[in-house]
């Protein structure tokens, strides 16, 4: 029986595939662990005759395949057809299928059959692998990545290639190895290093906290056109310097990209300013940087004003904070109540935090979860039960389910303290958004109503957690 190949019907697109036809891999033998195929998934038996797949279905067959054995298999299949021949982007659709399932012994069965293809490759494939490598934490692979560029693509790596492995050394702190690798195309592909390598080098000098070689490295950079700093580079040694307390220096950078480079800021490159100087405990400076950026025609936009409001809230000057939002006429969103949140609580004026919490969605501010377990956790440490019980009832309202190790922790301590009851009515509007009560809590719970001599609601509350719904 025919069938009509749609892209969409991939379940049984896929499936027809893989039964159409006898295939034995050539990869069968090889013995590796997570070598995706078996003698036992072969299909015996009179194929099927079926549709000659394009290279855009077999693409769309791989990207909707969970199972990454099955998607090689796919792969692997459609070869078989007469007349089709694996291209650059059914490779990288495979690869990276294979990498993000850490599958990475089949990615280095498929990059060595990769050698012996006649299609052109390009180095998107590799930049992409270096990408996964990283993340597994396996920097010498990020290394055999960017080396297979030249063998396989058959080019030497491009400028993006390099700066990004070297980036993806740097950030993996493999000092050594970005080192070796830097000195080896320097000599080998006769790289002139670009902006965007130097740039690397001084992200990396200022997170060790080496402001001086970071320093060394601008200057450097000065010294040729094709590195010479731009904003991100001013931005990074200014965001070194901060870090390490250096305020007054960091100005200094700032005004020197300003007069003397005629770089103009952005409001990222603000912000590391505004930053510094909330981190320092120094606030009111950081007012007067949004006060000369906006003299200066740059829009202050939400990420600067949390980190002002930030900045208050942590020196305890709430009110400043207040006022600060009040008088700019902005509208904040969930990020900046927040962090207003957050300052209330450590000033332990939870009165005005659940205010704010019962208020807020109804001025037309979203609050996240994060927004109530902020308040909730605050009343949890300072044993505010009472409060913190009232928080969790708006939750519930609002369907929001609290933590489960904050669940459990409340209910604990309302039964420690005596009030069984407080924590029945609890229990039973967790029970409705789904929470399981950990065993401790349950066997705590039975017992204080037992000892209260209340076995009907002991006996509702066992229904509730064990029996199901019966139909009416």
């Amino acid at each position: 029986m025919r069938f009509a190949l749609k892209v969409r019907n991939f379940s049984s697109t896929s499936e027809l595939l893989l039964s159409s036809v006898q295939w034995i891999s050539p990869l069968q033998n090889v013995g590796n662990a997570d070598s995706p195929f078996r003698t036992s998934d072969v299909t015996t038996g009179v194929p099927r005759k079926s549709k000659f797949l394009s290279h855009e279905t077999t693409i769309n067959l791989i990207k909707h395949e969970n199972d990454p054995q099955r998607a090689l298999e796919i792969f692997q299949r459609v070869s078989e057809q007469k007349g089709f021949c694996h291209n650059h982007s059914t490779y990288a659709v495979i690869l990276h299928k294979l990498a993000q399932c850490k599958k990475f012994g089949m990615v280095e069965r498929l990059l060595h059959q990769m050698r012996y293809e006649t299609c052109k490759f390009y180095e998107g494939i590799f930049i992409n692998l270096m990408k996964h490598f990283s993340r597994s934490s396996m920097p010498e692979r990020v290394l055999d990545m960017f080396n297979a560029i030249e063998s396989i693509v058959r080019e030497k790596p491009s400028l993006t290639a390099i700066s990004t492995c070297l980036n993806l050394l740097v950030e993996n702190h493999q000092i050594d190895l970005a080192r070796a690798f830097l000195l080896d195309v320097q000599k080998n592909l006769h790289l002139k290093p670009n902006t965007c390598i130097f740039n690397i080098l001084v992200k990396y000098h200022c997170k060790k906290g080496d402001i001086e070689s970071a320093k060394e490295v601008v200057k450097e950079m000065k010294l040729s056109t094709i590195s010479y700093p731009n904003l991100i580079t001013y931005s990074t040694l200014m965001a070194g310097l901060c870090g390490c307390g250096r305020l007054d220096e960091a100005i200094i950078v700032f005004e020197e990209m300003v007069s003397k480079d005629h770089i103009v800021p952005d409001a990222l490159t603000y912000n590391v300013l505004i930053n510094g100087f909330c981190r320092a405990g120094k606030a009111d400076k950081a007012k007067n940087i949004i006060a000369f950026m906006k003299k200066n025609g740059c829009i202050p936009n939400i990420y600067n004003y949390s980190c002002l409001m930030n900045g208050f809230c942590k020196e305890g000057k709430l009110e400043e904070a207040k006022e600060e939002m009040k008088a700019l006429g902005l509208r904040a969103d969930t990020v900046t109540f927040n962090i207003i949140l957050g300052g209330l609580c450590r000033e332990c004026r939870f009165d005005e935090a659940l205010n704010m919490i019962e208020r807020l969605p109804y001025d037309g501010v979203y609050l996240d979860k994060t927004s109530y377990r902020i308040v909730l956790n605050s009343l949890c440490k300072k044993g505010e039960l009472e409060k913190a019980t009232e928080l969790v009832g708006l939750m519930l309202v609002r369907g929001f389910l609290p933590h489960f190790a904050t669940s459990n922790e409340i209910l604990l301590s309302l039964c420690e303290s005596g009030k069984a009851a407080n924590a029945i009515t609890m229990l039973f509007g967790l029970l409705t958004l789904g929470f399981k009560p950990e065993p401790n809590t349950w066997t705590l719970l039975v017992d204080m109503v037992c000892r209260e001599r209340k076995l009907l609601t002991a006996f509702e509350l066992l229904d509730t957690l064990v029996m199901p719904a019966l139909p009416s």
